[in-house]
């Protein structure tokens, strides 16, 4: 009887779980041109590789509405997009400015890729330096005399 209501409620839990969709209405087309992109464009601070438009977050539909209203206002993207770096941080966009603060992020993986490939030509070369070291044809006798010894006790 248990595991008769159990799957009642997981057959009918679908039912009671609905996603808020959230429409944004534009007299002019530019400016919900401008609004889509705007979104694309932004990142979900909560979410990290979402954009605005991607993600469900509480943060990213605030964001979400206050994009709208600027748009609506009629601000320009740079206006939006400088409303959400003051507020947010540059971490916000996924292209941030060129700036002593981000530095790193794009100079970091070069010096990555750079180390990886200066740390490969160095093992590279240790291993040309090395030795070869190949058995003599007496130790090349005595370990097949070792491993036929040791076929003929199993």
């Amino acid at each position: 009887m248990m595991r008769g209501w159990f799957l009642l409620v997981l057959l009918l839990f679908p039912l009671f779980i609905h996603a808020a969709i959230e429409t944004a209405q534009f007299d002019d087309p530019d400016k919900e041109a401008r609004y889509k992109q705007l979104i694309a464009e932004l990142r979900c601070l909560v979410c990290q590789n979402q954009n605005l438009a991607d993600s469900n977050a509480e943060l990213a539909q605030d964001m979400r509405r206050k994009t709208y209203d600027l748009v609506k206002e009629g601000a320009t993207t740079d206006d939006v997009v400088e409303y959400m770096v003051k507020r947010y941080g540059d971490f916000v966009l996924y292209r941030p400015p060129f700036r002593v603060s981000t530095i790193l992020l794009w100079v970091g993986p070069f010096i990555i890729l750079a180390g990886g490939v200066m740390f490969l030509l160095v093992m590279i070369r240790r291993r040309s330096q090395q030795p070869n070291t190949r058995m003599s044809d007496s130790e090349l006798k005595r370990a097949r005399e070792l491993l036929g010894e040791e076929d003929n006790n199993r």
